[in-house]
This record gives C-alpha cells, sequence and structure tokens, in this order.
C-alpha cells in the first residue's frame, strides 16, 4: 500500500464511495480507509439469520441513488460492475386495525381507486398533484441538488421567481416549513390518507408536528406513484459493492479493518491520517471525513471554538431497531391478500399514534406502540431466499438511545442488552395482530438494537439511521452548522461528508457528489 494519495477518505459509506469514484473519474488517486470489516456503511446485505437468506442490515429502498445526478453520470460504469436494480410497482401501503388499508402502486388507476373508496374528494386531489408534481418537481429536486450557499440559494430562488412568481414562490416557501400534519389536513380529508403519507416523516425524524416536514411525505408519495421505486438484485449492499468493485477498477483503494486514529494537520492545513496500526498516509490535496460530527474533533483536536461548540452540539434522531426475519412463507394480511404484494407495509394507524410514539422515543421511553415499518423484498426479489422462502425486513421507529422507561409499564430492563427481547416482542405482538400466524412462519431470526447499530457503525449515533436530525435548525444551511453546509472545516484541505452535511439522508449519496464536483471542478 502507498502512502500518498490526493485524498484520503475516512470511512466507506456510499458518500464516501461515491465521493471517491467521482474524485477518481476525475483523476485523483483515492484511498478510503474503513474501520469496519466491509465498507458501505448502513447500505450493505448479508445473510444474518441462516445460509441463503439475504438482508439488508438497515437501507432498503435504492430509489434515491437510482434517481440522482450521481448515477445519471456514472451508471454506466456502476452497472457494468454488478449494480442490477429490480423495479417495484406496488411500492408502500398503511394498515389500519378496523382492516382497511391503503396502498400507492405505479397504476394510477388502482391508487385513485383505493382513494376513492374512502374519499372521492381525496381520490381527485390525489389525481391533481399527480398531475402537476413533474412542474413541483424540478423546483423541489433542483433545491436539494443545489449546493447549500448563499450564492447557490440566491441562484435557485431567482430560477424559481422566474418561473412561479412572487405568489407562486411563497407558498413554496410556505410548503417547506410546513409540518406533515398541517398539509395532509390541508390536502385531504380522511386521516387513513394522513396515516398513509405522515409515516414517510418517521423515516426521517419528522413526526406529524415538526415544522418543515412535509417535504418528504409529499415528495415519497409523488415520486412512488410517478416513478415507482427500485431495490438491488440481491440486496442493497449490490449498490455498495458495484460502487467499490468500479473505484478499485479505476487504482482506487478500499481498505478495511482499518481504524483511523488521528487526522494529521499542520500550520492550519490537513495532511494525512494516522492508522490504529501506526502507519501514516498522505493526503496530497484534500482529507475527507465521513464521521458523525461529535467525532471529528477527536480525531483532529480542538480546531475553532465556534465551530467545535457546533459539532458537539449536532442532534441525533432518536434510534432505530431492526428486525431481520426469515420466514417460511409471506404474512397473511388480514386486511387483504394484496398487501403481499407491496414492497413496504407501515404500521403507523394514525399522526396522532405516531406523535406519542416520537414523543415517548425522544423522552428515553420504550414506545407502547412503536411505528413498525416491514419491508417485503423478496415479493420484488426472488434472489434473496431459497425458493418459497422469504425474508421480512422491520424497522422499528422510533427507540430510544438510552432507556429511562417503558412507556407500557411492562418492561422492567434499562439497557437493551435486556430489553431487546420484550420490546421485540412488542413488536411481533402488533404484526401479529394485522397478520395472524406470522411467528409460526418465523425461522430465523436477529434483532439489532439502537446500541449495536451505532457500535457496527459510528456515525449511526444512538441508533439514529440517518446520522442526525433533519429539522430546521438542522437543515439547509444549517447543516451540519452554519457556513458549513458544503462540508467545509476551518482547517484547510479537510472536508467533511456524509448524511450529517447537506442535503442529509438517504441513499442518494447527494453529500459525497456536491462536495466531489466543489473539489474537482466538476
Amino acid at each position: 500500500m502507498q502512502n500518498e494519495y490526493d485524498a484520503v477518505i475516512v470511512g466507506a459509506g456510499h458518500n464516501s464511495l461515491a465521493c471517491g469514484l467521482h474524485l477518481a473519474a476525475r483523476g485523483w488517486s483515492v484511498a478510503l480507509f474503513e474501520r469496519g470489516a466491509e465498507p458501505g456503511g448502513a447500505v450493505r446485505s448479508g445473510e444474518y439469520t441462516h445460509p441463503g437468506f439475504v438482508h439488508d442490515w438497515a437501507a432498503m429502498n435504492l430509489s434515491l441513488f437510482a434517481g440522482s445526478p450521481f448515477f445519471r453520470q456514472h451508471g454506466a460504469e456502476i452497472t457494468r460492475h454488478g449494480l442490477e436494480f429490480v423495479p417495484v410497482q406496488h411500492c408502500f401501503a398503511s394498515v389500519f386495525p378496523d382492516g382497511k388499508w391503503l396502498g400507492v402502486s405505479t397504476d394510477l388507476e388502482a391508487t385513485a381507486s383505493r382513494i376513492a373508496a374512502l374519499s372521492e374528494r381525496d381520490s381527485a386531489t390525489w389525481r391533481w398533484l399527480v398531475a402537476e408534481f413533474p412542474a413541483e418537481a424540478e423546483h423541489l429536486f433542483g433545491l436539494l441538488g443545489s449546493p447549500m450557499s448563499r450564492r447557490g440559494l440566491a441562484a435557485f430562488s431567482w430560477r424559481l421567481w422566474r418561473a412561479r412568481g412572487t405568489g407562486g414562490a411563497l407558498a413554496l416557501s410556505r410548503f417547506l416549513l410546513s409540518s406533515p400534519r398541517k398539509w395532509l389536513e390541508e390536502t385531504f380529508e380522511r386521516p387513513e390518507m394522513h396515516a398513509l403519507l405522515g409515516a414517510w416523516g418517521m423515516h426521517l425524524d419528522f413526526a406529524p408536528d415538526i415544522a418543515g416536514g412535509a417535504l418528504f411525505p409529499y415528495l415519497e408519495g409523488m415520486a412512488n406513484q410517478s416513478f415507482g421505486m427500485v431495490l438491488g438484485k440481491g440486496g442493497a449492499g449490490s449498490m455498495s459493492d458495484a460502487m467499490v468493485a468500479a473505484l478499485r477498477a479505476r487504482g482506487g483503494l478500499v481498505e478495511c479493518g482499518a481504524e483511523v486514529v488521528t487526522i494529521r494537520h499542520e500550520g492550519g492545513e490537513a495532511r494525512g491520517i494516522t492508522l490504529a496500526d501506526g502507519q501514516e498516509i498522505r493526503a496530497r490535496k484534500a482529507v475527507i471525513a465521513n464521521v458523525a460530527p461529535s467525532a471529528l474533533t477527536r480525531l483532529t483536536g480542538p480546531l475553532e471554538a465556534g465551530f467545535d461548540r457546533a459539532m458537539a452540539n449536532f442532534s441525533h434522531a432518536p434510534g432505530t431497531m431492526m428486525i431481520h426475519l426469515a420466514l417460511e412463507d409471506l404474512p397473511d394480511w388480514r386486511a387483504s391478500p394484496e398487501l403481499r404484494d407491496f414492497a413496504y407495509v407501515h404500521v403507523a394507524p394514525s399522526l396522532d399514534q405516531m406523535a406519542r410514539t416520537y414523543s415517548e422515543a425522544k423522552a428515553g421511553l420504550l414506545p407502547s406502540e412503536p411505528v413498525v415499518v416491514v419491508g417485503q423484498p423478496t415479493v420484488i426479489d426472488r434472489s434473496r431466499a431459497p425458493e418459497g422462502r422469504h425474508v421480512l425486513w422491520v424497522q422499528v421507529r422510533m427507540a430510544p438511545a438510552v432507556i429511562r422507561g417503558d412507556a407500557a409499564g411492562k418492561i422492567a430492563a434499562r439497557d437493551w442488552a435486556d430489553a431487546a427481547e420484550p420490546f421485540a416482542e412488542r413488536v411481533l405482538d402488533l404484526l401479529e395482530g394485522h397478520a395472524p400466524g406470522l411467528r409460526a412462519r418465523i425461522i430465523g431470526r436477529r434483532i439489532v438494537t439502537p446500541d449495536a447499530l451505532e457500535a457496527d457503525n459510528p456515525n449511526l449515533v444512538g441508533g439514529d439511521q440517518v446520522c442526525g436530525s433533519h429539522h430546521l435548525a438542522q437543515h439547509f444551511l444549517f447543516r451540519p452548522a452554519r457556513g458549513h453546509a458544503d462540508g467545509s472545516t476551518p482547517l484547510r484541505r479537510l472536508h467533511l461528508t456524509g448524511a450529517a452535511v447537506w442535503p442529509g439522508g438517504g441513499t442518494g449519496a447527494g453529500p459525497g457528489v456536491l462536495l466531489a464536483r466543489r473539489l474537482a471542478g466538476a
């Protein structure tokens, strides 16, 4: 292994890989050093229950990656190295205690018909939103793909004003500041529609009453209806594996089991890194740290008082718990056999329930009725399990990083080692109520608690899978801190990337790509 590269990257999550691949394509020599045993961060897959059953560790949905500017630019190369998408037509659904259900499929008539069975008005509203989505998407995706600087915001605002005028620009601004509940209750009359879309806010730390949270439920609803969803054939980890292969083919280094203990700097400029085994690696142009903000100064030492304080105060979302299940057969959903065709089924019956669950988790309580996201990837990708068998990807939102009590008053444990099993049983009780007989179909399971997620990947602080709250005070120009939304730091040639940097969490790799373009000039 050589000891000098143009760019040295700490961590090998998907933002690091995308950043490294873009730089390598621009002629930079690149080396990534990952403390874990394998690359990919939260986007990887493995046989966590039984041989032949492939589970996604954390991320499952690769739609943001498939639709990203990065994939449009580098997709042919990544595809040559093994990435294959599997399209999803039946994207997501929600089930309700009274036996009702709603689901979004790419067939607009099917979706609108399901909604019309509850409300003709809401069905008409859905059709109108879908018709308007291309015009809205141009501005929203333009914003999410723009560098978050005063200059970038000014350019976006000018384009928006020219296209929509003052009234239209103000209307979009109001929407971007709205909570999920505010927008949903203004737009739809049925509570089932509120819950169907509002559940997506919980994926990104937006409980129903959090300002700025309307965007994600809207985008998920419209994008899934308009474009569908994609999974990675053989597991979400195929995305990371293909980027690793592409980067190595360009001469890049991806070294696992290589923990970085120091970012070396001199005269206000980053010079390289030191590994746990004592090796020193020099960086000619850039050191890029894909770490949680609170971890940065542990590698660098104190930098600048205001910046250090902002990094230490960076706030994280509540944790999640994963339950990986190997099944003899798919769940028999009580509400409808059609639910067996959907990639995601949310068990989140109302906005009030979601708000209560979020508040309990933020208070350190095990929620009495957690929000449960059930992924059924083997419906779409049969390669992930033996013939006739299936895997279930169960994500429990939200869960406290540190347990201070149980909202239901039934679990006495105050550490995850003892609370994991009874809390998982609470989740399975919920699922059993909607899919009777599920427990009898389980042939293997693995529970991954919030502290286990963090132990595996320190960027997932407290089990926070999006590496930091996306609330307004910590988003846009303020992600991760004012003046540093481009990943800059007080040290020259030291840059921060990952989900903690604008535009934030998700599989789209936006933070890594925006940084690579800034560094490489294109």
